[in-house]
C-alpha cells in the first residue's frame, strides 16, 4: 500500500517541482521559479516550505516564508488526481505552524485572478479574499484582529 508521507521541501527537490507545476493546471512558471531563486528562498526560510509524497512522488507543495512581519504563501499545489485527500491543508498546517513559530501573526498568498477552484479553496479554509486584481488572501494567525 503506498505511503503518504510529508517534508521539508530542499534546493534537491527542484526537478520534481518543477515537474509538478507543469503539470497542474493554473500554475504559471516564472523566471524566480528557476533553481538558484528557489534554493536561495529556501536558505532564507529555511523549513518553512513543505512537500507531500506518495511513496517516491511528489503529489503536493506548499512554499513559505517572511519579511520578518508578514508571512507569505506561494505554490500551495496537489496534484490533479490527488486532490480531495486533505493533502494542500495538511501542507497549508505545516507552513502555517512554521512561521507561527517565528513570530509571524499574519500571512498573505497570491492567486491569479481567473483561478476560482483556488479562491473556494482558500475561503473553505477560512481566509479572506481581499478583492484586488491579482486576489490577495490572509490570516491571521493570533487572537488579535488588527495584526
Amino acid at each position: 500500500m503506498p505511503t503518504l508521507t510529508y517534508r521539508p521541501m530542499t534546493p534537491e527537490d527542484h526537478p520534481a517541482f518543477i515537474a509538478m507545476m507543469e503539470a497542474t493546471p493554473g500554475v504559471v512558471i516564472r523566471d524566480a521559479d528557476r533553481h538558484a531563486p528557489v534554493a536561495r528562498y529556501l536558505a532564507r526560510n529555511p523549513g518553512m516550505s513543505h512537500l507531500a509524497f506518495l511513496d517516491e512522488r511528489l503529489v503536493g507543495c506548499a512554499m513559505a516564508g517572511h519579511d520578518g512581519k508578514r508571512g507569505y504563501l506561494q505554490h500551495v499545489m496537489t496534484a490533479p488526481d490527488m486532490r480531495g485527500q486533505g493533502i494542500a491543508s495538511t501542507l497549508v498546517d505545516r507552513c502555517l505552524a512554521a512561521l507561527a513559530s517565528e513570530g509571524i501573526d499574519k500571512v498573505h498568498l497570491d492567486t491569479l485572478h481567473d483561478n476560482h477552484d483556488a479562491h473556494r479553496f482558500w475561503e473553505r479554509l477560512g481566509w479572506s479574499n481581499r478583492n484586488a486584481e491579482i486576489v490577495r488572501f490572509s490570516r491571521i494567525l493570533v487572537d488579535n484582529p488588527n495584526a
